[in-house]
């Protein structure tokens, strides 16, 4: 029997100890997970409610890529929301240093704004 062979698929297959042929799985860099809250609340949202397209993501092996770059995204887009909030609405470490509870209810808020905001533009898009 041969070592290695290549099936019809493409997909290179090695011989084991057994005598069973394995596929030569590979995991790129960037199919590792890596993603957080954002990235597996897209994961529950795609699985129970857009069942096609997960399917279709894990068949090709995109999903965890997918997963990792709406992760980003959303990481991305809170800061820049938090930033722009806590500037308009005049959330400084003077009032920090003034008024610690106030400046952590402003804080809580922003933060609670800002990610209903992107769980709607880019998680449960």
């Amino acid at each position: 029997m041969r070592e290695h062979l290549i099936g019809g698929n493409g997909m290179g297959y090695t011989l084991s100890e057994n005598g069973l042929y394995y596929p030569d799985l590979e995991i790129n860099e960037e199919d590792q997970p890596r993603y957080g809250k954002y990235g597996m609340l897209r994961k529950s949202y795609l699985k129970n409610h857009k069942k096609g397209l997960y399917s279709s993501y894990l068949l090709a092996g995109k999903l965890i890529p997918h997963l990792n770059q709406i992760s980003d995204e959303a990481e991305k887009r809170m800061t820049l929301l938090v930033g722009q909030m806590t500037e308009k609405q005049g959330v400084t470490e003077q009032l920090k240093s003034e008024d610690q509870m106030l400046w952590v209810q402003r804080l809580n808020n922003i933060r609670n704004a800002a990610e209903e905001i992107v769980l709607q533009e880019i998680v449960f898009m």
